[in-house]
């Protein structure tokens, strides 16, 4: 896209190092940690024989300070650190959703590499938006759009590798193309799941296993992150992870992280763009997030449309977010390295919400899409910031 740079991108928060603090780092640290020669050890943990990691959706970093009040286990376990506690933040994914930090943590390696670089994106050889969570286009393969080895892949025959979550996720394209090549146990309930994950830690004598939870993103889509139905979920949590610390075994390295935080926006801050004939003029397609909106061009959209459409974004919107040109996300390193054929599935321009905002194109998506509270996708630090807890294991405990 030529197109003059636009000034947001000097104001652009640094970018995650995907080589280390960073959610691509949780899986191959633990099979490192585990011993598995071939990995990295860059999140320093401890030499373990069994490892457990906790994927909280939309548990942002900030989000446990504030209310740790709910938390009182998880509270304790940062409070303690540097006794048998222990915090680190890590970076997630850009954008952060779960179809690209989830792609990460599963592959080890950078969304530009990977290709999951949104929620939904650009399938250019189709010339249509495909969605890469939950409702894949028939079109799209998920293990050559999403081509690298999974780290649970790389795993089979030197370790034992279980992942335990809703049974719906068994053979979703999502786990297909992200976290395919484990052992997968089905297990709907918190209760379900804590067990699940338990009896498989105390019937191996090593072993990686990966537990998926969704509950608290799903209450914050719903009713917010300040609603008592998320801090409902988070007391569950808690409660779940209190009560799995007393049952893996004593040598057992628990971890808790997430794939992203969450923003809460009011009805007043979800708009509909797409209202602003100037805000799509000679756009073919609209995708991503409605924080993190990807903009293709028409072919023949002439370099001067092209910068006039970013100058009415920036003019409409510059103060409330971030707009930016393909070439300066890249460059900015915001996808980490770049394969060639990714490439395109990021949009020409990139509209990444800085304050509480979200997006909506209506001439595609439902207008329930636009009832969701709860939102993520930027780049901010509520967003990209989650803990890597390393949670005390107490079975051995009197």
């Amino acid at each position: 896209m030529d197109i003059t740079g636009s000034t947001a991108a000097s104001t652009l928060p640094v970018a995650a190092d995907y080589q280390r603090n960073s959610i691509a780092n949780v899986f191959t640290s633990s099979a490192a940690a585990l011993g598995v020669p071939g990995f990295s050890n860059t999140l320093g943990l401890p030499a373990s024989q069994r490892i457990c990691v906790v994927l909280v959706d939309g548990l942002g970093k900030s989000l446990l300070k504030q209310r740790s009040g709910h938390a009182p286990f998880l509270r304790t376990t940062q409070s303690e650190a540097g006794a048998f506690g222990h915090q680190q933040t890590l970076n997630v994914a850009f954008p952060s959703t779960t179809a690209t930090s989830l792609s990460s943590l599963g592959t080890g390696v950078s969304p530009g590499q990977h290709g999951m670089v949104g929620y939904d994106v650009l399938d250019p050889r189709q010339d249509k938006v495909v969605n890469l969570l939950g409702n894949w286009d028939a079109g799209v393969d998920p293990a050559t759009w999403q081509p690298f080895p999974t780290v649970f892949e790389r795993l089979q025959g030197i370790l034992p590798v279980f992942t335990v979550s809703q049974p719906k996720f068994a053979d979703s394209p999502m786990t297909r193309a992200a976290l395919r090549g484990s052992t997968f146990l089905e297990a709907g309930t918190p209760h379900a799941r804590t067990s699940q994950a338990a009896t498989i830690l105390n019937s191996h004598e090593r072993a990686l296993v990966y537990l998926y939870w969704s509950d608290l993103d799903k209450a914050g889509h719903r009713h917010g992150t300040n609603s008592p139905s998320w801090e409902y979920a988070l007391e569950e949590l808690d409660a779940a992870m209190k009560r799995l610390a007393r049952q893996v075994p004593p040598d057992t390295l628990l971890l808790l992280t997430a794939d992203h935080g969450m923003v809460d926006v009011d009805a007043a801050h979800r708009v509909d763009y797409s209202e602003r004939a100037e805000l799509v003029a000679g756009v073919r397609h609209t995708a991503g997030e409605p924080r993190m909106v990807h903009l293709y061009f028409e072919p023949d959209a002439m370099p001067a449309h092209r910068e006039s459409v970013m100058v009415a974004w920036q003019q409409t919107y510059g103060k409330q977010a971030w707009v930016i040109t393909r070439e300066e996300a890249v460059s900015a390193g915001l996808f980490g390295s770049v394969r060639a054929e990714v490439l395109p599935r990021i949009g020409d321009l990139l509209i990444a919400a800085r304050e509480p905002l979200a997006l909506y194109d209506s001439r595609r998506v439902s207008p329930q899409a636009m009832e969701v509270v709860g939102q993520h996708g930027s780049i901010t630090k509520a967003e990209r910031e989650v803990p890597l807890l390393r949670i005390p294991v107490t079975s051995g405990r009197k």
